[in-house]
């Protein structure tokens, strides 16, 4: 039997593989942050110039936004084309950039996994920044104008904005998850999908889902901080 490979297969292959290198990018300079580090510290200091802006507009922080394993040569699994590549690259450059802006000055972990009983998408990350069976409409309208970007500069451009937001709140989101939408975002139809993700996030929220839920503003607990 003859089993065809769909866009949107190959579109989702490539998303994990993004969404995979950009929290091992994130980890280690995360840990190293939240150690005082000196090189750590210094890069997330270069790196968060780049929030918001072009991959190409900073050829210095290609050494740190390192996509050499999509370039990888692996067996049973296909080299990546040009556009893919391309596509990868500036969605690893606008998660990293925007942790590093995120991570800043934070002495908590602004990048964590989502999982079911902490959901850290972008949707769940924006609710959590509302009271409780309240929505603050100036905040829900940033994320909507963020899923209505024209374009992945645009985009990184506003969800510059909402990390800023949740930088002061100390809500962290999921930059491996964020990291593989912005790459599914640049292809056809793939805003769409991205939006209704973000969509579907925020609305399944609930407060109680989180037994260390915080009122805005707090910082979140962070048992974990010292854990690898």
């Amino acid at each position: 039997m003859t089993i065809t490979t769909t866009a949107s297969s190959t579109v989702g292959s490539v998303r994990t593989r993004v969404a995979e290198l950009a929290a091992a990018r994130i980890t280690p300079w995360q840990n190293g942050y939240l150690r005082d580090s000196s090189k750590d510290v210094a890069a997330l200091a270069r790196l968060r110039r780049g929030a918001g802006r072009d991959a190409g507009d900073l050829p210095d922080l290609w050494a740190l936004v390192d996509t050499s394993p999509l370039h990888a040569r692996v067996d049973g699994v296909r080299p990546l084309g040009e556009e893919e590549l391309v596509r990868a690259e500036d969605a690893l450059h606008a998660a990293l950039t925007l942790w590093a802006l995120h991570q800043q000055s934070r002495g908590v972990r602004m990048h964590r996994p989502h999982t079911y009983q902490r959901p850290t998408g972008l949707g769940a990350a924006v609710r959590r920044l509302m009271l409780p069976d309240t929505i603050d409409e100036p905040v829900l309208k940033r994320l909507v104008r963020a899923g209505t970007a024209p374009d992945l500069t645009a985009l990184s451009q506003r969800l510059r904005d909402l990390v800023v937001l949740l930088r002061r709140a100390d809500v962290p989101l999921d930059y491996g998850l964020l990291a593989g939408q912005l790459y599914q975002w640049q292809w056809p139809d793939g805003a769409a999908v991205v939006r209704r993700e973000w969509g579907r996030s925020f609305h399944a929220f609930r407060p109680d889902q989180e037994q260390t839920a915080q009122i805005p503003g707090q910082s979140p607990d962070d048992s974990d901080k010292d854990a690898p």
